[in-house]
């Protein structure tokens, strides 16, 4: 079973996660998902790559910190963040975040939460590959 909190390059399964994390509870009664996929488009532009770079062990230390946070504001039974670093192609998945709680509004508050906090607190960084030329976006959206 893979790690709840990882940064990797594959690509993953919404699939496999949402299985993973029903797995830690029958008293999970709802699910809030957030999967985040990159665009060809941006700021006018046409987008053919983006590149995403992190600070390796201290974006994980910040992500895991994040999941201890949702579990605890929210009430959560468990929670799930992949991101995907590396480069990426229009359509491709980037980011993927869930919540499980006994209720849906707790899962839906923190998923929204988490990928909010996590544009601001986890060091990941985005170049967008244009025709134009490369482009650091900051902060994130």
């Amino acid at each position: 079973m893979q790690q709840a909190v990882r940064i990797q390059r594959e690509d993953f399964s919404q699939d496999d996660e949402i299985k993973a994390l029903k797995a830690g509870s029958k008293r999970m009664g709802g699910i809030g998902t957030f999967l985040g996929c990159a665009r060809d488009f941006s700021e006018g532009r046409e987008v053919s790559e983006i590149s995403f770079d992190a600070y390796g062990s201290m974006a994980l230390s910040e992500m895991k910190q994040l999941r201890s946070d949702a579990i605890e504001k929210f009430g959560l039974l468990d929670a799930r963040i992949v991101h995907r670093i590396g480069t990426v192609r229009g359509g491709d998945n980037i980011v993927f975040i869930a919540a499980g709680a006994e209720h849906r509004v707790a899962a839906l508050e923190a998923c929204r939460w988490m990928i909010d906090e996590l544009k601001q607190r986890v060091p990941i960084w985005k170049k967008e590959i244009t025709p134009q030329g490369d482009t650091w976006v900051m902060p994130h959206p």
